[in-house]
């Protein structure tokens, strides 16, 4: 058995009376990859972040390597060896690899001017260490995110470190990438590096984990061997219920349903060329293909976020002219976008701010804003969908990203919107706020609105969706209904090129 690096023993946790942390324990075996997982809110990031001396805990034990420790910052939980690699990558653009990797700790020529030959040679010697390809010289602007994320790995050895957490590393790398990352995971646990692996993708967890420790609801549920567990008794422990995600069996909405959206002929550069589709009155119409398909430069063109050549946009059979989201939102279409932190969220205000922020005249007179009937109205539309928050006056980063899906959501039905663009709804969400995501699109549609839903999951199409929309580098290729859309048949679309 390899030596145990890490022990969290009976961590505890409150913030302003909420109790993040109950009795959490942890333990990382050197050359080791420990799955963390738990649905969005169950603990996982608040305890790497007591780990790491970004919080404090309230009570509890840390020992690494035998000791006890307790650290204020996370500079001195990096000079232990603790490194952390966050989802949202925190760099340097501007500056160049070998920069970033050693800012702070420049080389120096003389006691006076930066030594960039030797960071250079020095971040060389590490790419090489770790088996990566990667110029130092070039700025790290230049650099796709999965390249982006190996610099962060390689100036985490730089610090030499022990302890790595990787939080959802792979949310926004390729198939290619993911391989790459897992390449140079495997070397570092033959070199005795502990890692944390925080991540909801099973499939990810069953290949590049050895153990997997479950939180919910900031409590400790277990740890077990990943050779003998399964996917279904992980998602128990995670939830407390087996979910099940049937395929649909046929098309729901009946055939003389209104259409509420038409699109012909839309055509943008190379990215859309010649779309067109129908979208009707209670139906969930899901958009498929691979990246780079033009899924999302559809979306966004009908939504007013981008220009396009040409094309026609019919809303409930009248001719539109969207040529901005404002146009868009008067019409009645909402689109959530998959980046929802850059185009969706304003996180330094509150759930109650965001949930008004499309419907804020109504709500103003005079140039005043009624804050008590915002919060008011945005505590009917958060209950009805099960937000999770203290309150209305809660800041909207302090939730959950399923929570933060959930206030985009509510902006819209407190704006009435009809159709609901869904752009990669539950990515980076844990598979019970998928659940719940799914549940509340089946409910829109219930209700009668219409959603159109982009996904990458061919499982979540064929879960949710009534038709299918194929596409494959800017063209639709197929249109199936939800019956003949087996996920064979889908790729073969996805795949379909021209010539």
């Amino acid at each position: 058995m390899n030596e145990v690096i890490l022990q969290m023993k009976d961590i505890e946790k409150r913030f302003s009376g909420v109790h993040a942390l109950k009795s959490v324990q942890l333990e990382l075996r050197a050359g080791e990859v420990l799955a963390l997982m738990g649905e969005n809110g169950a603990g996982k990031s608040t305890l790497m972040k007591v780990l790491c001396g970004i919080h404090q805990r309230d009570g509890g034990e840390i020992l690494l390597f035998g000791k006890p420790v307790r650290f204020n910052n996370i500079a001195e939980s990096q000079k232990a060896g603790i490194s952390i690699i966050h989802q949202e990558l925190n760099m340097m653009n501007h500056l160049t690899v070998a920069q970033n990797i050693f800012i702070g700790r420049e080389a120096m020529r003389g006691g006076f001017y930066i030594n960039d030959k030797k960071m250079e040679d020095d971040a060389r010697a590490l790419f090489d260490r770790i088996g990566v390809n990667i110029d130092p010289t070039v700025k790290l602007g230049t650099l796709t995110v999965g390249k982006q994320q190996m610099v962060e790995i390689a100036k985490a050895v730089s610090h030499d470190s022990k302890l790595l957490i990787l939080d959802e590393p792979t949310a926004a790398l390729t198939q290619l990438e993911v391989e790459e990352l897992f390449s140079i995971m495997n070397d570092l646990r033959q070199k005795g590096i502990g890692m944390i692996y925080i991540s909801h993708r099973m499939d990810e967890i069953n290949r590049i984990s050895d153990r997997v420790t479950v939180m919910r609801d900031g409590e400790y549920v277990g740890t077990v061997n990943t050779k003998e567990t399964t996917k279904d008794e992980i998602v128990k422990m995670m939830v407390g219920r087996v979910i099940y995600g049937d395929r649909k069996e046929k098309n729901m909405v009946p055939e003389d349903a209104e259409t509420v959206l038409e699109v012909k002929n839309l055509c943008s550069g190379n990215t859309i060329k010649n779309v067109s589709f129908k979208l009707k009155r209670g139906e969930i119409l899901g958009f498929s293909g691979l990246m780079g398909a033009g899924r999302t430069e559809v979306a966004r063109a009908i939504y007013g976020a981008d220009k396009f050549d040409s094309g026609e946009i019919y809303v409930n059979g009248k001719k539109v002219d969207i040529r901005t989201p404002h146009e868009a939102v008067k019409h009645g279409i909402c689109y959530l976008s998959e980046d929802r932190k850059q185009y969706g969220l304003l996180l330094i205000k509150s759930v109650a701010e965001n949930t008004a922020l499309s419907s804020i005249d109504k709500y103003t007179k005079f140039g005043w804003i009624n804050d008590r009937k915002i919060r008011e109205d945005a505590e009917v539309v958060n209950k009805a969908l099960r937000t999770k928050t203290p309150s209305m006056d809660q800041l909207l980063k302090n939730l959950s990203g399923g929570n933060q899906q959930k206030v985009i959501i509510a902006r819209w039905l407190m704006k009435n919107s009809d159709i609901f663009i869904f752009d990669e709804p539950t990515r980076g969400i844990d598979v019970g706020a998928k659940s719940e995501m799914y549940e509340l699109m089946e409910k829109l549609v219930k209700g009668g609105k219409s959603v159109i839903m982009i996904s990458s999951e061919l499982a979540e199409i064929q879960r949710l969706s009534d038709r299918v929309i194929v596409m494959c580098e800017g063209r639709k290729t197929a249109e199936l209904d939800i019956q003949d859309a087996d996920q064979e048949v889908i790729m073969k679309y996805a795949t379909m090129r021209e010539g």
